[in-house]
């Protein structure tokens, strides 16, 4: 099996449990933070719809600084309702689908790199980015998520395992 077919598949079954998270995320607590060390939720819940648009940076480029001297216009738009929020999701998964249909696993081989403020942060194959920066820490910042979920009294779904809220 090529890889980009396995890269969609996960995508698929990653994109259910995501839905079901960011369909619960409330609306008017976008300023909220459990921790003053930590994001807000309206950012937590942007980041995770968005994470995945990063494949079509790994695929479509040859690198990204995340941190560029002057602003990253690569932050996630601000949302106010549920629908705009999903919305912003739905976009991430075609730019994501597209990028993985459109591209060879050849090209997955090649380098790619993570910048910040102009320094090199990770160089490394296309597909361990994809596995590594998306993928992986995609499942982290959804993991957040449902804790903030649960500490703003929404109910927490089902991902990977049963949760106090949901069976499957």
């Amino acid at each position: 099996m090529k890889m980009t077919q396995l890269f969609l598949d996960e995508l698929k079954r990653e994109a259910a449990g995501t839905r079901k998270a960011l369909e619960r995320v409330p609306e008017g607590h976008n300023s909220w933070k459990p921790h003053e060390k930590s994001m807000p939720l309206g950012y937590l819940a942007s980041l995770v719809a968005t994470m995945p648009a990063w494949i079509d940076y790994m695929i479509n480029r040859d690198e990204l600084d995340f941190a560029p001297v002057g602003g990253n216009p690569n932050k996630p738009q601000e949302w106010t309702t549920r629908a705009e929020l999903l919305a912003c999701f739905d976009e991430s998964l075609a730019k994501a689908q597209a990028a993985l249909e459109g591209t060879t696993d050849e090209h997955l081989m090649t380098t790619w790199r993570l910048k910040a403020g102009g320094h090199l942060i990770s160089e490394d194959p296309r597909h361990i980015n994809i596995r590594h920066g998306v993928i992986n820490h995609w499942a982290h910042h959804r993991g957040q998520l449902t804790v903030y979920l649960r500490l703003n009294q929404a109910a927490v779904p089902a991902l990977y395992g049963p949760s106090a809220d949901e069976m499957f």
